[in-house]
């Protein structure tokens, strides 16, 4: 055993839902803790069994604890104390907080990914909620949201975070680090029912398959059934020129997204509100996921202020053919998903074109039009696609829901 102090988690008077742990392995005196809460008197007692208990787990007999509350659960205090006992101590054991039930669910390759929500990794005030935003997915983020000395307690919060917050059926996800680090990382929370890996700077498909090879390793190692999906980030030039490639490296990569921040910065251009700088890059990764038949995922906008400027931006985005994109506060939440819903008009124009095909079909007419306009192939292609999105968003009912799980049928 080592004689060094270990210092995981935060404290401070911003510091919220929280805690942080010194501890020192002592030469007996047994266990002693110093608890400093607010709700001490309500809940300093658990606090203390609970951290005896993690103690008792891993045999350790002599050590002080300085423990500094700001409202932690206890799935946090377990990760920062477990935290602290890894860098002191040799040990392969995890202490595991029991997995909600209700956070066991799969996902699919075509699900909705309108929204995404990132939630820093080594934050736990801004987990708690997080399932209460209405966003498709929210990503637990190990990669830049986490400093670089912290990201080894991170992976526990992660992980505990992944069994203990309840998503409210949010696709599961987490941003993992770049290159051994990110490899690190999927031993940390594969395990624990992700649903996405979201792969940043992506350049190769070479990165794609290291990925998946260590994610079915340990899928199997842990004999779990459930698949886990893969989102290659694209932030560099080279990224861009890869991107057909990676899109098609895996049967496992659902959905390509670009991260405009690192690529303008790789370009050595600012990052403007009119994006002609990104124009390139971003219809590149849409042609390329099109062409893979995966979901082309749109970068963060980073102006939390401005709702009104992220409802144009969503509405560019869309027009382009993205499908979603990143939020990074949950007030744009509800704009992105506004934006990326088909409008009234679109879904009437569907309904007249799907009828005038249904009709022309049931007449034996080998030609469609509607009004003075032909309708080939690709146009009911596209309007079958926004019925079934306005059905699966409870947009249309009726006759229009009943001919649609016929037709499935």
């Amino acid at each position: 055993m080592s004689s060094k102090i270990a210092t995981t988690g935060n404290a401070g008077p911003k510091v919220r839902s929280d805690c942080e742990i010194i501890m020192e392995l002592t030469a007996g005196g047994g266990i002693r803790i110093d608890l400093s809460s607010k709700v001490k008197a309500l809940y300093g007692d658990s606090i203390i069994d609970l951290c005896k208990s993690i103690l008792k787990f891993y045999k350790i007999k002599d050590a002080s604890l300085k423990i500094n509350d700001s409202g932690a659960l206890p799935f946090v205090i377990a990760a920062r104390l477990e935290a602290a006992i890894r860098i002191l101590v040799r040990s392969d054991l995890e202490y595991l907080p029991e997995m909600l039930k209700e956070n066991i669910y799969p996902t699919t390759p075509e699900r909705r990914r309108f929204s995404r929500l990132y939630i820093p990794g080594n934050t736990p005030g801004m987990m708690i909620n997080a399932g209460l935003h209405s966003a498709d997915g929210i990503i637990l983020d190990l990669e830049d949201s986490v400093a670089p000395g912290k990201k080894d307690e991170a992976r526990f919060l992660v992980r505990n975070a992944l069994r203990q917050i309840g998503f409210n059926g949010a696709e599961r996800m987490v941003r993992i680090n770049q290159g051994d680090q990110g490899l690190t990382d999927l031993d940390y929370v594969i395990p624990h029912n992700v649903n996405l890996i979201l792969l940043p700077k992506c350049e190769s498909v070479e990165q794609v398959i290291k990925v998946e090879s260590k994610i079915q390793k340990i899928l199997s190692k842990n004999k779990i059934a459930n698949p886990v999906y893969i989102m290659p980030i694209i932030e560099s030039a080279i990224g861009v020129e890869n991107s057909f490639a990676i899109s098609k490296s895996s049967e496992k990569v659902v959905a390509l997204a670009i991260g405009l921040e690192d690529y303008t910065a790789d370009l050595g251009v600012p990052r403007t509100a009119e994006g002609n700088e990104s124009f390139y890059a971003r219809t590149r990764i849409i042609v390329a996921a099109k062409a893979a038949g995966i979901q082309p995922i749109d970068s963060v906008f980073s102006d939390v202020a401005d709702m009104e400027a992220l409802r144009q931006n969503v509405l560019k985005s869309k027009a382009l053919g993205f499908v979603g994109m990143g939020c990074i506060h949950p007030r744009q939440v509800p704009v992105i998903n506004e934006g990326f819903v088909p409008d009234e008009s679109e879904i009437e124009k569907s309904k007249m074109i799907v009828s005038a095909f249904e009709d022309a079909r049931s007449k034996g007419l080998g030609v469609v039009a509607l009004g003075s306009k032909m309708i080939d192939p690709p146009v009911v292609a596209r309007a079958l696609k926004t019925i079934e999105l306005a059905i699966s968003l409870g947009m249309l009912s009726g006759k229009w829901r009943d001919e649609m799980q016929a037709g499935d049928n």
